[in-house]
């Protein structure tokens, strides 16, 4: 290797010890106080709320039942494919991954006899109602922490009432519409 390229990688190197160490010195050197109060501040009228925030996910699930009068089966069944990568759908269907989900609606919470349920789902015990899946779709893992389910959640309102209502339609005598 010749002297150029030591010298290269040299300075390099000394670039980089400079640079650290004015971050270094900064930090010593001065010293931030946090403000008592805003620096910009906006008048807004007498008794006004203050309008949420675009960015901050919304505290929970929309209520299921009065979308679910206008939910769609047959879109249920498009969001669908995306869970039959772990689930199936058909009645006495193999498990996968995940449980069969024919007749889950109504039924019992680890309705399928000898699947390995997580804990913490079987935590939650009762029956798959109408807000249950609601809750249990819109975020898996805030329903049910330590849950085997890995999905992140089907955030949007309209995709999991069809889903719900897709669901249903998965039975010998679906269970009524909430009211």
């Amino acid at each position: 290797m010749s002297m150029e390229w030591n010298k290269i990688f040299g300075a390099v190197l000394l670039a980089g010890l400079i640079a650290m160490l004015a971050g270094f010195a900064s930090k010593v050197l001065v010293h931030s106080k946090p403000l008592e109060k805003s620096v910009y501040v906006i008048a807004t009228p007498e008794g006004a709320a203050p309008a949420a925030d675009k960015g901050a996910a919304p505290a929970g699930p929309a209520p299921i039942a009065p979308l679910l009068v206008a939910a769609s089966p047959e879109n249920g069944e498009k969001v669908a494919k995306a869970c039959a990568a772990c689930h199936s759908f058909n009645k006495g269907g193999a498990n996968k991954v995940g449980p069969n989900l024919y007749g889950i609606v109504g039924g019992p919470k680890g309705h399928i006899q000898g699947f390995s349920y997580s804990d913490a789902l079987l935590k939650t015990e009762g029956a798959w109602t109408y807000d249950e899946l609601n809750k249990f779709l819109y975020d898996p893992k805030g329903y049910a922490p330590g849950t085997k389910m890995t999905y992140a959640g089907l955030k949007k309102d309209d995709d999991r009432a069809a889903l719900i209502a897709y669901l249903r339609s998965l039975a010998d005598s679906p269970q009524p519409l909430p009211q």
